[in-house]
């Protein structure tokens, strides 16, 4: 993997730059919609690449690891050919997943044992282990295990838990670079940072993360309850540390604002699950605001979605129509919907990037969040 830096905001830390992977390349600021289990949720292959013209998606190493299984995969060749998604994937290392899992898992120095949500049956999670269950998937970008700690968080658990992400990292990295891609492309491992909301251990993280000289970096720990300030502050003193010529990466982030300002503070590349299921439920993301499509007002509202309606594939669906879907019941309503909002996440990072080489960032950037704020 190679990463070119090709432009800085003067006002602002954002950056533009260009991640090349054997699988394609991505332009940066980058949203990755989220294919937990190897599908982005109401989308199609053809559309992920065709209509939203997204550059990466992501798939989720503990549910692949639990189905299809690592067999399935290995024998199918991998992800990109199992699934049909012939772009950059990335993969998290499950650690997330083991956090949410806080009631069945138990969390030692040699790893994390779990019962699976599908059958209770009873798995072993360690460094090695995940480095090499990513080998069996696949994806050209792979994370670090790692522990994500909760909000709030108390100190002492806080440094004990990054200080063992650490060790753990240091173990990720020996089995990383002791074995070799299984399926004829190079995979590249990003380190986590962790610290929960505490300056002086995020600090110390990502100095021992830029330490590994990996090819790029991940920030990870945030957005699981803190005020967003928090998020802000944890993610400025972490993009100063680490180094620039390097691809950042902050995990499960966020809202169309929480992009904006992060892009603002130095991050390349986000993913969440927020645009998907958000519009599963009936909340859309536009230019004006946020709708809820579901409410009375759009009843015999015959507009379109989106009002610039050229930049979007739903530029043939009213609100109206939509909301029918939506209170039907019709699948074709959450197909519509995941379709806008992620065709609205897509559109904002590349419009962020357009800013940032022309220089108009910051002043687009601070209209912008104003707008993405209402109600409408």
């Amino acid at each position: 993997m190679k990463f070119k830096l090709e432009a800085e905001d003067k006002n602002s830390k954002a950056r533009a730059g260009e991640i090349t992977t054997d699988h394609g390349v991505i332009k940066t600021p980058i949203f990755m919609p989220v294919g937990t289990a190897g599908s982005v949720k109401a989308v199609h292959q053809h559309e992920l690449s065709n209509d939203i013209k997204a550059q990466i998606i992501l798939g989720n190493t503990y549910h692949l690891y639990l189905r299809p299984g690592l067999e399935t995969l290995q024998l199918a060749g991998g992800l990109h050919k199992f699934n049909g998604w012939n772009g950059p994937l990335l993969t998290d290392s499950g650690g997330y997943q083991v956090y949410s899992l806080s009631g069945v898992r138990k969390i030692k120095e040699e790893g994390v044992t779990f019962r699976s949500h599908i059958d209770g049956s009873k798995h072993l999670f360690t460094p090695e282990s995940v480095m090499d269950t990513q080998r069996i998937i696949g994806a050209d970008i792979i994370m670090a295990f790692d522990e994500c700690t909760p909000y709030p968080c108390e100190y002492g658990y806080a440094r004990r838990s990054m200080e063992m992400t650490h060790r753990w990292l240091k173990r990720c990295c020996e089995r990383f670079d002791t074995t070799e891609p299984i399926y004829g492309f190079d995979q590249t491992l990003f380190p986590i940072i962790q610290g929960s909301v505490y300056k002086d251990l995020r600090k110390q993280s990502a100095e021992m993360i830029a330490s590994f000289e990996r090819e790029g970096n991940a920030i990870g720990g945030l957005s699981v309850g803190e005020p967003a300030e928090e998020m802000y502050e944890m993610t400025e003193i972490v993009c100063d540390i680490l180094p620039k010529d390097k691809p950042r990466y902050l995990m499960g982030v966020g809202t169309p604002i929480n992009l904006l300002e992060n892009i603002a503070l130095g991050i390349d590349m986000f993913d969440c699950v927020m645009p998907t299921r958000n519009a599963r439920n009936g909340m859309l993301f536009t230019k004006n605001g946020i709708i809820n499509i579901r409410n009375e007002r759009w009843k015999n509202d015959f507009s379109p979605i989106e009002e610039d309606s050229d930049l979007f594939a739903d530029r043939n669906y009213t609100k109206a129509y939509l909301r029918h879907l939506a209170h039907s019941k019709e699948i074709l309503g959450a197909q519509i919907a995941t379709l806008h909002n992620l065709n609205f996440y897509l559109w904002l990072v590349n419009e962020a990037r357009e800013k940032i080489i022309s220089g108009e960032f910051t002043e687009w950037k601070n209209k912008m969040v104003i707008q993405l704020a209402q109600r409408l």
